[in-house]
């Protein structure tokens, strides 16, 4: 998973050879914070042992959550909070949003003379070129 992840191909050899297909994806991944899932949770207590909910967390290597940029936590949705009629953002309304910014991207790589098509793709050099800290 680490490879295709870094050069966005996967190759899958054989005895009678090998293919590469392209594999340019964004991983989103989810896991509970112990085998029971109360870890650090505010009402119900975790019924694990100490040492079983570090072994649990190192089911991921340590070279795999380094190519996970972003962590969060999420914490205990109550059940009323999810049930509730009360209605959130449509669909249609996130769509434009996403649609919008990538529009921005489109405009920021369009005169660039790479094969950058959006932020996700960008690497250092780019980095420096297109974005300027806030100091």
């Amino acid at each position: 998973m680490r490879q295709p992840m870094e050069d966005k191909v996967v190759t899958i050899s054989r005895a009678k050879g090998s293919l590469t297909f392209p594999a340019n994806f964004q991983l989103i991944a989810a896991m509970n914070p112990c085998p029971c899932g109360y870890y650090g949770d505010s009402l119900k207590p975790c019924t694990c042992a100490p040492v079983v909910v570090t072994k649990y967390q190192k089911r991921i290597s340590g070279p795999m959550l380094d190519r996970i940029d972003i962590h969060i936590e999420v914490p205990r949705v109550d059940y009323e909070k999810l049930s509730s009629d009360r209605m959130g953002e449509t669909s249609e309304l996130i769509r434009k949003r996403v649609q919008a910014a990538r529009n921005v991207q489109q405009q920021r790589f369009a005169s660039s003379q790479s094969d950058i098509i959006c932020n996700a793709d960008m690497r250092v050099g780019e980095i420096r070129q297109f974005w300027q800290a806030a100091g």
